[in-house]
């Protein structure tokens, strides 16, 4: 629990103090976020906010946990080593596509062929290192099997199927992050809710694993105590990067946070053994990528036809005339209740082994 505080603590003071550093140098190098001509005239107004953002949420995270790794004496774990991996490598496609944004004066960064590969490249190692990483006991940070609450039975995938599972449920959850942030503070506070969720979940599968409770109960998780201390990590610099990130806006997390938030998701969904239960404890990452998918079958099976105004959802409001804020904050508490449902769902399962 020490290494846990210690990292959810530095978490929040490195992007609490560092973001405001980040937007002076930011501010004085020009770069800004570009505003799509197409999109809610309301965002006009935000043209030249400093962006890139995630950065300071990326090395927050890091430092945190290695001072909490330095602070108890305990050395990093596997599954902990990956999902930071995973984490930062996304972090990088993303700060590329920001960057290249930024500097051609363009709001398209990274052609979708270069981002996928680049997602492709990222999960490939993150998975076949995760499937191949055996400890001691022989148990490796992901299984074959997909999972709800734990291991389903019967739902083993052969290794090329597994591969290709996991590169799904890092691109899905990634851009499902990405395209959520798109108004002051959304994506970041549904961020928070949702890595304090799996901060819970990790220390219960701590306090229930096989390798110290053996029983019909526990948990056959890899390093669920690790995990939690990158999950405390993660909710307190997100929490900490909304003090500057909530509207009025200072600054953006851009590609570089989104994509980097929503890939952890993904890892430790797969780690935690909760791969399907993301669906619900993410369900307004999972309502808001919907919406899009939606909107373009639509779209092109109508002939020009719309479901939405506007896709993705929260714009779909704006153009209905809900205030920025009043979306924000009602968002908010659909994710709140999604993240109370999936924990709810999470111990219930415990209590009845059903």
């Amino acid at each position: 629990m020490k290494a846990i505080l210690i990292a959810g603590a530095f978490g929040l003071l490195g992007t609490l103090l560092g973001t405001r550093l980040a937007i002076r140098v930011l501010i004085k190098k020009g770069y800004g976020q570009l505003i799509r001509d197409d999109g809610p005239t309301s965002h006009h107004t935000k043209r030249g906010t400093p962006t890139m953002g995630g950065l300071v949420i990326i090395v927050s995270v890091v430092v945190a946990y290695a001072a909490a790794k330095l602070a108890t004496g305990v050395a990093p774990s596997a599954s902990a080593l990956l999902i930071l991996f995973l984490f930062c490598g996304l972090g990088i496609i993303g700060f590329l596509d920001d960057y290249i944004k930024i500097s051609k004066q363009r709001s398209l960064g990274l052609r979708s062929k270069a981002k996928m590969i680049g997602q492709i490249v990222i999960g490939l190692i993150f998975a076949l290192l995760a499937i191949g990483w055996e400890d001691d006991n022989g148990r490796t940070p992901i299984t074959h099997a997909v999972s709800f609450t734990r291991d389903l039975d019967g739902w083993e995938l052969p290794t090329v199927v597994l591969v290709i599972w996991v590169l799904l449920m890092i691109a899905g959850a990634s851009n499902g992050v990405n395209l959520t942030d798109g108004l002051d503070g959304l994506a970041t506070g549904a961020s928070v809710m949702v890595f304090g969720a799996f901060v819970l979940i990790n220390i219960w599968q701590s306090n229930q694993n096989c390798s110290y409770y053996p029983g019909p109960k526990c948990y056959e998780v890899r390093d669920p105590l690790d995990l939690a201390v990158v999950g405390a990590a993660l909710t307190g610099a997100c929490f900490g990067f909304l003090w500057w990130n909530a509207s009025p806006a200072k600054i953006f997390m851009g590609d570089t946070g989104s994509l980097s938030l929503g890939g952890a998701m993904a890892g430790f969904a797969l780690m935690t053994r909760t791969e399907l239960l993301l669906v619900v404890i993410g369900g307004l990452f999972v309502a808001i990528t919907a919406s899009v998918i939606l909107q373009v079958g639509f779209f092109k099976l109508t002939g020009g036809r719309r479901i939405f105004r506007m896709a993705p959802l929260q714009h779909h409001f704006e153009l209905l005339g809900w205030d920025e804020i009043t979306i924000v904050v009602r968002f908010w508490i659909v994710s709140g209740l999604c993240v109370a449902v999936g924990l709810g769902i999470f111990y219930g399962e415990w209590v009845t082994g059903v």
